[in-house]
């Protein structure tokens, strides 16, 4: 029924849309990471702790979602990244994995190691876990040292569990390397100061005490001109240099100038999101800092975080580009063709994935049940479950 080069963009495309909700769920991680600064008492960081307590799930389970469907529709790139640059993907799920911890013994009576502990590791949650995302995926614009020999398989008649590793990382660092990459860097510091913003305006949306609406509101500028300096250095270093072409008649990957603002250009649609998402941004920000009224900015900058996360992730697998090149070999850098699981594994899960829409819509609907007012300190008080 499905095409099989169908299958592989459609797969793309619904990585690349979690990938979109993901970056925006990371408000939760922003928040974290200011639970030191923009919350002053004690009681201001109980409400902060518990406001974003009530949504710390969702952005754990699209991670993990964020991951199940690569290792489902392109499991070379798990297999590759994964199994090459872990000590990078080890340090984010530990991050993950401590911030699990914090909210389910933050407030437990007689907890170990008291409050301020699990306070610090949902601050390092917020800090790196943003940080190392961001450093992670700005590898699909720059590349990593790797090299892939599906040979090895079929050749090996020595029985070496080593000789029948397809993917093979050419450095020790194994993903640390990414670090000494600015352009890397900057699409770090880019996610970081996003979810501190993304934050700052779910408060202002969220919250009824007004003295951490106002600090919140002082704290989106803070963090909202960094932001826009990280985002723009990064966008436009990655539009002016070279990107990743793959040559669709003979599958031979290339340098090519301009190749991913190349790639905005030739597909108008994806062009016209990205432009619409980058203005839903700032439009957020910009009327929330010019309006103390103005609260509903957590709306507009989170589509628009979606819709600009989505396209630039779009724009490294679409229109015959390696979304994981290699810098080691440019023959081995991975594309949405030869890294896609079998035609019927990806038939097969998209019919599955039709169920998407409905999960969606429980998902927005017991959050909007959620947020009918706005929280309150009052609230612990009557809420049977306090982090």
């Amino acid at each position: 029924m499905f095409e099989y080069s169908f299958l592989q963009h459609y797969w793309w495309f619904l990585i690349s849309l979690i990938g979109g909700i993901l970056v925006f769920l990371l408000f939760v991680q922003g928040g974290q990471s200011m639970i030191f600064s923009l919350a002053k008492t004690k009681e201001h960081r109980i409400i902060l702790i518990n406001a974003l307590g009530r949504k710390w799930e969702y952005t754990f389970t699209t991670l993990v979602t964020f991951g199940g469907a690569l290792f489902a529709s392109f499991p070379l790139f798990y297999s590759t990244s994964f199994g090459g640059a872990y000590w990078v993907w080890m340090a984010i799920l530990f991050c993950f994995v401590i911030q699990a911890v914090a909210y389910e013994y933050h407030s437990k009576p007689g907890n170990t190691y008291g409050m301020k502990t699990y306070r610090w590791f949902l601050f390092i949650n917020g800090l790196l876990g943003t940080f190392l995302i961001g450093v992670a995926v700005a590898t699909f614009f720059t590349g990593s040292e790797f090299g892939v020999n599906k040979g090895n398989i079929i050749n090996n008649v020595t029985n070496d569990p080593l000789a029948l590793t397809i993917s093979r990382w050419q450095n020790a660092w194994h993903g640390l390397e990414a670090l000494a990459n600015f352009r890397n860097l900057s699409l770090g510091l880019t996610v970081f100061f996003l979810a501190r913003t993304l934050a700052c305006l779910f408060f202002i949306n969220r919250l009824q005490d007004q003295d951490m609406v106002k600090r919140s509101r002082k704290f989106l500028l803070y963090n909202g001109l960094p932001f826009v300096v990280f985002f723009l250095v990064f966008v436009i270093w990655t539009f002016l240099s070279e990107g990743f072409a793959v040559n669709p008649a003979t599958n031979e990957v290339y340098m090519e100038q301009y190749k991913y603002f190349n790639n905005l250009i030739e597909m108008p649609v994806v062009f016209a999101l990205f432009v619409i998402g980058v203005l839903a941004v700032l439009y957020g920000i910009g009327r929330s800092l010019m309006s103390e009224k103005f609260s509903y900015g957590i709306f507009f900058a989170g589509v628009g975080t979606v819709l600009t996360v989505c396209c630039l992730l779009l724009i490294t697998g679409f229109n015959n580009t390696a979304y994981y090149p290699s810098t080691y070999d440019l023959q081995a850098s991975l594309t949405i063709q030869n890294s896609s699981s079998s035609e019927f594994t990806l038939t097969a899960m998209t019919y599955v994935s039709f169920l998407v829409p409905f999960v969606l819509a429980y998902i927005v609907y017991a959050w909007s049940a959620l947020e009918r007012k706005k929280f309150d300190s009052k609230d612990l008080k009557e809420d049977g479950h306090v982090y």
